[in-house]
Order: C-alpha cells, then structure tokens, then sequence
C-alpha cells in the first residue's frame, strides 16, 4: 500500500528533543504520516554516534530519525531561538525532552508558545514531570527505571537488580508522549479543549503505569511485591527453562486446563490429575515441585522437540529469540516487521512500527537524514526565508 493515506497527513511536528524519548515519539507520529521537523544543534543529535557507527553515522540513527527533515538551529544564540518559535508557530505539535526550566528560559515556555500560535500541543518529557519537588533533577531512563519500582522487580532474589539492556523508559515515555499527543489532536479536533494543550510526560510516572497490581496489593494487603527471576509471582507455572541443547524455552501453563495438557504432553498424566495442583492457588504453593519437573522435561529435549509437542499440546510457548533468529523468523517477516532502506548507498533493515492498521498504514519513507540536510527546505517554504536570509544566518553562526 505505497502512498496509501496515513491517519497524521497533514500534521506538522516540530521535535525539539535529542537522546531517546523525545526523537522516538517523533520518530513514531513521523511512520504515520506527521511531517516531523527535527530541530538539531549544528553538532547534531548525539545519537548520531552512538553505539555501532557505519560510514560515520549510527546504524541506529537510520531507524530513529526516519521520515524526518533535519533542520539545524543554534538554540544557545537569540537568532536560532526566534527561528525556533517562528517553526513553533506553524507547527500543530511541539516536543521536547529537556529540562524543566529550559523552554522557559529561552522565552518559549507553554505561555509564550500559546500566545504564538493557540492551537498548539506542546509534548514536554522529562525525567520526573514538569511539577513536583523532583521536577529540576536530571532523570535518565536508568535512574527513573529504579524510582518507579521496575528495577525492584526486575531480577533474582538476593542480587542486584537487573537492567534490561535496552533504554526502557525513555521508549515508554515516547510512547505515552504519542499517546498524549493523539489525545490532545483527538480534543482539538472535538474540540473539547479550549484549543492547544500540554501534555506533561514523566519517564518515571510510564514506567509505573506498567506496575499492573503492585500498588492495590500493597495498599490492601500490605504485600511488598518482589523480584521473582524468570518467574512471576503468584502465577504458576509460567517460566523460562532450559533444554538439551542449551537453548530456553518459555512455557506459560498458568491455566488449569492448560495444565493439565502440559502435564500430560510432557508425559505426566499423574501430576495432570493430582488434586494438589488442580488451581493456580494450589500450584502456587508447590510452584517448586512443578518447576522441577518441567526442568526435567525440557532439560532431556532439544528446544525444537519441547516447542513442537507444546504447540500440539495447544500450551504457549515460545523461545527466546535474539535479533538473529528475528530476522529469519517467518512470522516476523510475514506481518512485515522488517523494512529496508538505503543508506549511503547500501541495504539496511530498520524495524517497522506497530500497530498495523488495514487502511492508513504507517511505513518508512526515508532514512534518518544527514545532518541539516532540510534545513533550507524548511526555512525557506515554511518561513520563507530567502536565500540571502539563510546566507546571513549561517554567517552569524545561527544555523
């Protein structure tokens, strides 16, 4: 469906973040259709030269910064900022992820933004919110991870808690910044807000959005949820385990009738039917005798064999996949998980970006782009800047 409508035609973004949770909400608003205008420092985003670097650039960069027009503007310098606010006031939505006090302190708080243009969205992303005796710290996903309880959970009992190797929260706080933003569109559109609004994302307040019950438990029972390895508490069986050839498998049997099929697929009809294990409540309290028998299962079977009598056994399953065995999987590639773009000339797989709608579906229209690579594309047709108007300005170091 190439050229097909996407829902955000028509939306102009203007992204005024860097790192991670702002340029990931901008990079996802940008795959359905929003026209996102990244606003660069003349360094450029330092994700730019993160991680694995390929002909100068991250190989990252090429999926974050897809279908975005780099603009570079010299925030530190009055010229740059007024640019900024002119961008600002022809743009439907505004992101940032700076400090709170930044935007303020350059002139271009919510007041002075909606005294520019009032139907305005203004996406702010920080650490610990915009209000709050937290507010002025700084809060990277990893210390806001631990502030909200996830890293509590997260781990083995008696070690350190555990850090998933990606940067979870800043793409959780994207998330809800894109979530936010279409709440606020939806509004506007309804008009059931008085025009423009801000939407105020904390990267510790989308992590604990993930907590399910862990507050209600506490509150009304007193109980502290702990960290539980490869398991999840007061669920059983549902854990990771390891086969004859050394691969993981997760097998999810939580169900009583799901149970019982595993029970019996791996051979153990008598544990299928033995009444101490007959509710979830029940295998709670001999969660270790299950497991035991489970380990022993799938420790004499290679993971394919464990997969395939599960499956037939109609009990979820899965393995642990790493992006190798991702990228060869069909059912990744029949839903289309995969995109390929070219990059200085050559073939790279970006990840495509759910969900999958049937009629205006989102897709990749370019790479992430060089650096100020639209810069006089947008000063000239969105501000109308001439040529001898952009000259100066890169004379005087504003862009």
């Amino acid at each position: 469906m190439t050229g097909a409508a996407r829902p955000l035609d028509g939306i102009r973004v203007l992204e005024m973040g860097q790192l991670l949770a702002g340029p990931f909400a901008g990079c996802v608003l940008g795959y359905f259709g929003a026209e996102v205008i990244k606003v660069e420092p003349p360094r450029g985003d330092p994700i730019r030269g993160w991680r694995v670097v390929r002909d100068g650039t991250s190989l990252w960069w090429a999926s974050l910064g897809r279908n975005k027009k780099s603009v570079t503007l010299d925030l530190q310098s009055p010229r740059g900022r007024e640019l900024a606010k002119a961008l600002a006031a022809k743009s439907d939505v505004l992101i940032e992820n700076f400090r709170p006090g930044t935007m303020e302190k350059w002139g271009m708080g919510p007041a002075e933004l909606k005294a520019l243009n009032p139907e305005l969205i203004v996406a702010r992303v920080s650490g610990y919110g915009q209000t709050g005796p937290y507010s002025a710290q700084p809060g990277f996903a990893s210390v806001c991870e631990g502030f909200a309880g996830f890293r509590y959970l997260n781990g083995v009992p008696g070690s350190a808690p555990v850090r998933p190797n990606i940067s979870m929260g800043d793409t959780l706080a994207g998330l809800h910044a894109v979530l936010g933003v279409l709440l606020a569109l939806t509004a506007r559109l309804r008009r059931k807000a008085p025009a423009g609004q801000v939407v105020d994302v904390a990267i510790y307040e989308s992590v604990f959005n993930m907590l399910e019950g862990v507050v209600p438990e506490y509150d009304g029972a007193g109980v502290v949820r702990e960290p539980s390895g490869s398991t999840i508490t007061g669920i059983v069986p549902t854990n990771t385990y390891r086969c004859a050839d050394g691969r993981y498998v997760v097998v999810g049997g939580n169900g009583d009738s799901i149970y019982q099929r595993l029970m019996r697929a791996m051979g153990r009809p008598e544990m299928a039917e033995d009444p101490r294990f007959a509710t979830n409540t029940k295998r709670v309290e001999n969660e270790r005798e299950i497991d035991l028998a489970i380990s022993a299962w799938t420790g004499a079977n290679a993971s394919a064999k464990v997969l395939e009598v599960l499956r037939e056994a109609d009990v979820p399953n899965g393995p642990i996949y790493s992006v190798a065995d991702m990228m060869v999987d069909p059912h990744f590639n029949a839903r289309g998980m995969f995109e390929t773009v070219s990059v200085a000339g050559k073939p790279l797989k970006i990840p495509a970006i759910p969900p999958l709608l049937g009629e205006t579906p989102g897709r990749t229209e370019a790479p992430g782009p060089r650096l100020g690579a639209h810069t006089d594309e947008v000063l000239q047709q969105v501000l109308g800047l001439s040529e001898r108007e952009r000259a100066e300005l890169r004379a005087a170091g504003a862009i």
